[in-house]
């Protein structure tokens, strides 16, 4: 009932949050209705190649989600975000290409088409177990974690931060891109994994599963809001805010800031391990691509059109962009790549504070009038309205 209670407060305030749920729950239910209820020639129908393409966004939605918690909370500009979703895609991958089986183009019951290619003549230590859903999961949590656990531990231990941080955290990604193209490593080199057939058993072509995969992801992307909505509205979010605003005052009123700063880029990283593994089985591929830095960046640009630091708006930018880059990609194939640039610097010019923070400001613009104007009126009409109409005429001035 406590947490109960505290997930209720949490989200209490966060109307912009509640309105998103709102809508992402609706469409968990409304849009598999629409696939598998509705007729094809129902003009309400959506396709199932729609619905793995709107399955992809909310993937997405959950790794800005996870950026936006460091940086917009703890001031760390990450670039290789990238990274842990490219680890929990490879994680899941390597489950689904287990499930093959003998049906790949070597039928070989145990080794994958690319291990067979490469003449290898038995499976890998680190494939061992992968066959098991369970392992497959536990490793989608378990290694983008562990990763940014080592990797953070030794780099707020050693006080590391700002630009210095960020191109660190670049500088992993890029690691990782040139080590998993190398074939020795056992991961498929530069072709990745693909070819996937089934997940525990159901096919990846049918429509009732591509439906599954869209429901869990929606879930998983409220889950994971609602669990980083409840951090950031306790004691821990507030002094996530204060590290990030004057870190090393935090620091000498006697908070742990390093501890605070890992454990979050660790849950982060976890956040996106977990998008990678719900992208990968809707997407069919995952390649070393998803480790090149510009991926990491990208989620970036998403976050600070959305609205830094407001979760939501994380959500709502990274929907937005990956939605026009489709769109721009089919009518414009040529200049989708200076739309997104453009994109960028309008919204870094013109919004500054994102979407959201935008329209924030336009509110209270608009409240603030409103009770100005509604103070002005009662002035005159009560005893106390003298020194209320005082107070507006010198706030016009000023």
């Amino acid at each position: 009932m406590q947490s109960k209670s505290i997930i209720l407060s949490a989200l209490g305030q966060d109307r912009g949050g509640k309105i998103v749920l709102a809508l992402l729950i609706s469409a968990v239910i409304l849009v598999p209705m629409a696939n598998l209820i509705l007729p094809i020639g129902h003009p309400l129908h959506i396709e199932t190649f729609t619905i793995s393409l709107m399955g992809k966004y909310l993937s997405y939605a959950m790794l800005a989600l996870a950026v936006d918690l460091v940086w917009g909370y703890l001031g760390i500009l990450s670039l290789g975000h990238g990274a842990f979703f490219a680890l929990g895609g490879y994680a899941m991958g390597m489950y689904l290409m287990r499930q093959i089986g003998d049906r790949g183009v070597y039928a070989n019951p145990v080794l994958p088409d690319f291990m067979v290619f490469l003449n290898w003549q038995e499976l890998p230590w680190f494939w061992q177990g992968f066959d098991q859903f369970w392992l497959a999961c536990l490793m989608v949590v378990l290694v983008p974690g562990a990763l940014a656990y080592v990797f953070g531990y030794l780099a707020f231990r050693s006080r590391v931060s700002g630009v210095y941080l960020s191109i660190m955290t670049q500088a992993l990604t890029y690691a990782l891109l040139l080590a998993f193209f190398r074939n020795e490593m056992g991961f498929g080199g530069n072709n990745g994994l693909t070819d996937f057939k089934d997940i525990l058993g159901y096919s990846l072509q049918q429509d009732t599963t591509k439906v599954a995969l869209f429901v869990c992801t929606g879930l998983a992307l409220a889950v994971s809001y609602v669990v980083c909505r409840t951090i950031v509205s306790s004691r821990l979010g507030r002094a996530a805010l204060a590290i990030r605003d004057t870190e090393s005052r935090t620091r000498f009123m006697g908070y742990d800031v390093d501890g605070i700063k890992l454990w979050l880029f660790v849950l982060s990283a976890v956040i996106a391990g977990i998008a990678g593994a719900l992208y990968v089985p809707q997407v069919g591929i995952i390649n070393p691509g998803e480790f090149a830095p510009l991926n990491s960046i990208e989620v970036v640009v998403w976050v600070a059109l959305g609205g830094r630091a407001t979760l939501f708006g994380a959500i709502i930018g990274a929907l937005i962009i990956n939605y026009a880059k489709s769109w721009f990609t089919v009518e414009f194939p040529e200049v989708w790549l200076f739309a997104l640039g453009g994109l960028f610097v309008l919204s870094t010019m013109y919004f500054p504070k994102g979407v959201i923070g935008f329209i924030s400001d336009i509110t209270a613009r608009l409240g603030k009038g409103k009770k100005e104007k509604s103070s002005q009126q009662s002035g005159g009409s009560s005893q106390s309205g003298k020194p209320q109409q005082e107070c507006g005429v010198n706030e016009v001035v000023s």
